[in-house]
């Protein structure tokens, strides 16, 4: 980590209360309306470039997260991973790396993996750097999720690095989460319906 990222993440308890303070960054949508087109039509390439079908997610929720390298929020990988190993039975979650937000992520996939890898173990996929905001070139997975007409109800675009979509496990959105909602808070543990894996004899 550069020394940026280690003062980010000592911070991010601090960035996280200012946020919830001034109730910044904590809006949370949801919704049981069914997706009008299908989620398991789409496919991505993950960041070294296979593509991967939804269609291998069906019967799990699915947890996708706009994530950046250089972010007051890069801490919750450490969250999402942790997430993620209590409930990969169940649950899969899916980064996808942008730049949208102040030039916040690297500039290739590779150093992406990297820094994922080394810095907070990440084991979930994490997808190929793409556009996710409105524009011409969002990609076709988040088009799906910020247009009403496709997934049934929701237009949210992602406001700031790691904002959050919940799929269920028949490929409907259920919850948009904005980027302050911690992976492993109250707020994502109820819209997950999962109860927390705990060691024997605890």
């Amino acid at each position: 980590m550069t020394i940026r990222q280690l003062l980010l993440k000592f911070l991010y308890p601090v960035f996280r209360g200012v946020q919830r303070l001034f109730k910044r960054n904590i809006k949370i949508f949801s919704s049981t309306e069914n997706a009008r087109r299908s989620f398991y039509d789409l496919k991505y390439p993950v960041n070294h470039g296979d593509d991967v079908s939804f269609e291998d997610f069906r019967n799990k929720k699915i947890l996708l997260v706009n994530t950046a390298s250089d972010c007051g929020f890069t801490s919750q990988y450490e969250s999402l991973e942790k997430l993620y190993e209590q409930h990969k039975d169940q649950l899969i979650i899916l980064a996808f790396p942008a730049n949208d937000f102040k030039g916040q992520e690297k500039k290739d996939d590779q150093a992406i993996a990297e820094f994922c890898k080394s810095n907070y173990h990440v084991q979930f996929p994490v997808m190929k750097k793409s556009k996710v905001i409105k524009h011409s070139s969002q990609n076709e997975v988040y088009k799906w999720l910020t247009d009403k007409d496709r997934n049934g109800w929701n237009d949210q675009a992602p406001t700031w690095n790691f904002c959050k979509y919940l799929v269920d496990e028949q490929g409907n959105l259920t919850h948009f989460f904005e980027a302050a909602i911690e992976p492993l808070g109250p707020e994502m543990q109820s819209a997950i319906g999962l109860a927390p894996v705990t060691s024997p004899g605890l």
